[in-house]
This record gives C-alpha cells, sequence and structure tokens, in this order.
C-alpha cells in the first residue's frame, strides 16, 4: 500500500470524527459500550440523526456494534479511539490558553 493510500485512509478516519456529535458519542462509549436508546438518551438528539452519525462511525472503523434481541449496543473499536480524542482535546486547551494570553496583551 502506497503513502498516498494511507494518507487517504488516515483522513477516512478523520472524517468519521468531524462532528461534534460523532465526538460527543466517542466520550459516551469511553468506558463501555451502551445500548443505541442510552446514546439518544444522553445526545439528546434525534433517533435519524444519531442513527446515522453511528452507521459512518461504525463504516469508519471507528466504533463496532453487536446485536442484542432488544437493543443494538455500540462501543469503540479500540481504546487508542478514546486517547486519540483526548489528545486532540488538550490541542485545542493549549491554543485556547495561547488565544486568552494574546488576548490579555491587547
Amino acid at each position: 500500500m502506497s503513502s498516498r493510500e494511507i494518507f487517504e485512509l488516515h483522513a477516512d478516519v478523520c472524517k468519521a470524527l468531524a462532528h461534534p456529535l460523532r465526538i460527543e458519542v466517542i466520550d459516551i462509549l469511553r468506558e463501555k459500550e451502551h445500548c443505541f436508546s442510552d446514546i439518544l438518551e444522553k445526545t439528546g438528539g434525534l433517533k435519524s440523526n444519531l442513527s446515522q452519525h453511528l452507521s459512518v462511525m461504525t463504516k469508519g472503523g471507528i466504533l463496532k456494534m453487536r446485536r442484542d434481541a432488544q437493543c443494538n449496543y455500540y462501543s469503540l473499536s479500540s481504546e487508542k479511539v478514546a486517547k486519540a480524542c483526548a489528545l486532540m482535546r488538550e490541542v485545542l486547551v493549549d491554543n485556547l490558553k495561547k488565544h486568552k494570553e494574546m488576548l490579555k496583551h491587547i
């Protein structure tokens, strides 16, 4: 596989993360799997909207889904997903601190 193909796959994973609701879902699933209805309740969104986002994340390899008689359960495909999101949040916090410092000097 070429470097270009790897970069494209990497971009696909990033696209699967590129929505606030998807990041919220990752935070919800950080410690354990949850039933679709539990995720829906915690996010307060629309059923069809959440379903689309979960599908994108599952197809993108971010989530795993298992079917139960009463519910579809979702979990992170790897604990590294939560770690990657935590790292990106640290970058965000660092940038906010820098901007705050710059504003103090204006």
